[in-house]
């Protein structure tokens, strides 16, 4: 599965507008005024980029293009506002640098040329992606995941081509998928979730896409997005983004099948390649809740979350997709120890709790900026320490009071063995004495970030917002 680290950066509470189309019309030009901030699908949509979406266009998206296929895009993403536009979420992205070296740093010094040479070069089709430096990052179990940086030029004229085909598709995009979608977030499907176990869907099919990422069928992809896609030059770059060179420390190798973690595009084009299961499971009327390739389907009974679970795999197979074995499971989520994991939580006895790979991940982050040698003082300490604490709880604050009454202790623990060192008096701060010195309230004094305090709170404005 993906592993979201779900962030504080990812919630925007709205819902997908849906309307019924009547008529078609034919695709709408360019020629009229920008603005802004335009209109989609009657809703202020911020992320629609205006440089592309004329009144026109939203209104033949609205209302259907001929043959359901849009075409001339590419002078679209060509357009200089919009690969300045793109440049601009490249840069605040930040990033490594790709196989070139070049940093965002080194593009944004000749930005106005680089981008020049990319408009030319999309113009005239020249343009050829560069090699994609792939590197291994921690998963937590120790195990790593592959994760592939492009180059900033084609980091660019990825965001460039996102603007231009995002709306075309997330307009067909079901309720159940959450993940990479704008205005969307885990947040909205966690809530989604916890809203049908009350509702006593308590049955849940929990699978697993072995390698998900990575297995993608290339000529399948491609045909889902010429669905919707005419634009042969447009078509031509995607597919060949798809199959740019991979280069690692030792080998290089062009793949024949997946899409590259920390791609622009990946995020789109594997919604897009799952949007045929989200249609399969919602005509078989499954609740169906998906943040990218993580998903799982809940059921009032276990004979329908067992057919939903042949359904997931007849698809898969169908698909050139394999459900992983190990780490697919049916139960009841009311009865202990048949609880399921999802985006970071666990459901379990209808109790929410953080799940074990997610606090451990967490606590290595505590466990890394609160070392007894670390000879820093303690004001620098908290003060690295709340961000965290404080972002970890916006995303968890719906477990259990007891997991942070343990870990506001545990944490002042850590806290009281840096004084300890501090006064050349090494220990892990767990005595009477070392608490008495410094109790909770000497942390609280120094504005330690209180998990506890924050749950209660959150707690009480919760009431008073339900009165």
């Amino acid at each position: 599965m993906l592993e979201i680290y779900i962030t504080h950066h990812e919630e925007m509470n709205s819902t997908k507008e849906t309307s019924s189309v009547a008529g078609k019309s034919k695709q709408g030009g360019e020629t009229q005024t920008e603005r802004p901030q335009v209109q989609y699908l009657g809703i202020d949509r911020p992320w629609v980029e205006a440089s592309i979406w004329t009144e026109n266009m939203l209104m033949a998206l609205e209302n259907g293009v001929r043959g359901g296929k849009w075409f001339s895009l590419i002078d679209k993403v060509a357009k200089p506002k919009n690969l300045h536009s793109a440049w601009e979420k490249v840069r605040k992205n930040k990033g490594a640098a790709g196989v070139d070296q070049i940093t965002i740093g080194k593009f944004e010094a000749k930005k106005i040329q680089y981008l020049a040479e990319i408009k030319v070069a999309l113009e005239k089709e020249k343009y050829l992606p560069s090699a994609i430096r792939r590197k291994e990052i921690p998963k937590g179990g120790g195990k790593m995941r592959p994760l592939g940086i492009p180059v900033v030029k084609d980091r660019v004229v990825q965001a460039a081509i996102k603007h231009a085909i995002e709306p075309i598709f997330e307009k067909e995009f079901l309720q159940m998928s959450y993940g990479f979608r704008p205005g969307r977030g885990a947040k909205d499907a966690l809530r989604e979730v916890d809203k049908a176990i009350k509702e006593g869907y308590v049955w849940v099919m929990d699978a697993d896409i072995q390698g998900y990422f990575d297995n993608i069928p290339h000529d399948m992809l491609m045909e889902k997005v010429e669905r919707r896609i005419s634009d042969g030059k447009l078509l031509k770059i995607i597919e060949l983004f798809l199959k740019a060179k991979i280069m690692d420390e030792m080998n290089e190798w062009v793949p024949d099948k997946g899409t590259p973690q920390g791609g622009v595009l990946s995020p789109l084009l594997a919604n897009i390649y799952l949007h045929d299961l989200d249609v399969v499971m919602a005509k078989a009327g499954f609740k169906m809740f998906r943040y990218a390739d993580d998903f799982v389907v809940l059921t009032k009974d276990e004979r329908s979350a067992r057919e939903a679970y042949e359904l997931v795999k007849a698809w898969t197979t169908e698909h050139g997709l394999t459900m992983h074995p190990d780490k697919t499971h049916i139960g009841n989520c009311m009865i202990e120890g048949q609880g399921f994991e999802f985006l970071g939580y666990r459901f379990e006895s209808g109790k929410r709790q953080v799940r074990k790979k997610s606090m451990d991940k967490f606590k290595d982050k505590i466990r890394e900026r609160t070392k007894r040698t670390c000879g820093m003082s303690l004001e620098k300490v908290i003060a690295g320490l709340n961000p965290v604490l404080k972002g970890w709880f916006e995303y968890f604050k719906h477990v259990h009071c007891w997991t942070f009454t343990s870990l506001d202790a545990w944490i002042r623990r850590r806290l009281r063995a840096i004084l300890r060192q501090h006064e050349k008096r090494p220990g892990r701060g767990r005595t009477l004495k070392d608490h008495m010195r410094w109790p909770n309230k000497f942390f609280k004094a120094k504005n330690l970030f209180s998990l506890n305090d924050a749950w209660i709170l959150n707690l009480h404005q919760s009431r008073s917002g339900n009165r």
